[in-house]
């Protein structure tokens, strides 16, 4: 249904936007009528769902189905400590719906995936995509693609940051812009590009990035401005330097090319390599676990040597008293691994040192090499709780 009217409330709440000639009261109103999807209510979707519910965007979906943890505090400004523990989707429409009682909005609960998308991605005018993680980033932008909405891209890591619109309908060109294929056609590795929970992210910087993205969520709603497709933002908070890289569309994109060969959702999972990888990891590389280890550590007629492939600064934070010997190190520390029975190899959450361990069976055929499965995190997790969980 078109709301054509405002309450005295809504005038007095819109006021600013009124009184801007671009956006006014017609542009008021586009934004009322407007339906936008926000797929993640983390890092990203904690300004941007801010921002949308107090510029009144009429109708809002939350895409979520985690919970809440005292480590999403320090950038996901949505939630407070006394939220932990508690579904972030849920949260998040209170937060909102506090800031905003003249709003809709919609949850959906679940693991976007190639089954649910399409039809979820299709109740909405415009996508934010606020996510982490390659599948979803492909499985987003493709679902766009067939449902013909424009895809609000945003990614972090560290201090850098990058913004887009994919999929955007250019009514001059009468068709669509660059979608997230056309720049990346191809996933990197599994495990070759950190997410933040390995590498870090600066607490702001999603605050700033989430910003953009409405900003463009906004421009597309009430067709003001240059939006920003066909183009990449890159922002680097260090230096605040800025750069656009144009995007130009592909003729061989699989989706959106010539002679398309995805006419349908697939498995991301698979084409992002995850499961193979996985597979691999467990045919590569000998495992155990912190139960294990807590028992090897006390049996007198094992040897045990312990090494941690993490950074000093993370040592410091927290350690198991393992010999600290960083993942950019291990090769030249060669003659310091032992001929102990067990030579275990940790991080933070068994990436980095899947990846030491590869590069150590690269050198010469050890067979005493084992990754402790969920790093010094499960460690802390179920053996000592004593120490402090970054």
């Amino acid at each position: 249904m078109i709301e054509d009217t405002f309450s005295k409330e809504e005038y007095a709440r819109y006021s600013r936007h009124f009184i801007l000639p671009e956006i006014n009261v017609e542009g008021q109103k586009k934004m009322k009528n407007a339906k936008v999807l926000v797929i993640g209510a983390g890092g990203l979707g904690s300004p941007v769902l801010l921002y949308l519910a107090a510029a009144g965007i009429g109708t809002i979906g939350i895409v979520d189905f985690d919970l809440i943890d005292k480590g999403n505090l320090q950038r996901q400004i949505i939630y407070t400590t006394n939220d932990v523990g508690k579904p972030k989707a849920v949260v998040a429409k209170e937060r909102i719906l506090a800031l905003n009682p003249h709003i809709t909005v919609n949850l959906h609960q679940v693991r976007l995936d190639s089954s649910n998308a399409l039809d979820i991605i299709s109740q909405y005018d415009v996508v934010v995509d606020g996510t982490d993680n390659f599948p979803t980033r492909y499985l987003v932008n493709d679902a766009c693609v067939l449902a013909g909405k424009p895809d609000v891209f945003g990614s972090i890591f560290r201090f850098e940051g990058q913004v887009a619109v994919f999929n955007y309908f250019d009514e001059v060109s009468q068709s669509f812009t660059a979608n997230y294929r056309d720049i990346f056609p191809e996933p990197p590795a599994p495990g070759e590009v950190p997410n933040c929970a390995e590498g870090g992210v600066l607490g702001v910087l999603p605050g700033i990035i989430g910003s953009m993205q409405t900003n463009e969520v906004i421009k597309i709603v009430c067709g003001i401005g240059d939006v920003l497709a066909g183009k990449l933002l890159l922002l680097d908070t260090l230096s605040f330097l800025t750069r656009t890289i144009k995007i130009r569309k592909s003729d061989d994109n699989p989706i959106s090319g010539l002679n398309p060969t995805i006419t349908e959702l697939i498995d991301y999972e698979e084409f992002c390599g995850i499961a193979t990888a996985q597979i691999q990891q467990k045919e590569e590389v000998k495992e155990i676990d912190v139960f294990t280890l807590d028992e090897l550590l006390k049996d007198s007629e094992k040897t045990v040597q312990v090494i941690d492939v993490r950074e000093p600064y993370e040592y410091e934070i927290s350690n198991i008293g393992g010999e600290l010997i960083p993942l950019s190190k291990i090769d030249t520390a060669i003659d310091r691994i032992s001929n102990a029975d067990y030579v275990v190899v940790h991080c933070r959450t068994g990436v980095r040192s899947t990846k030491a361990i590869k590069k150590l069976l690269q050198t010469s055929s050890y067979d005493n090499l084992y990754n402790l499965k969920g790093g010094i995190l499960s460690w802390i997790d179920e053996i000592d709780n004593s120490l402090p969980r970054y």
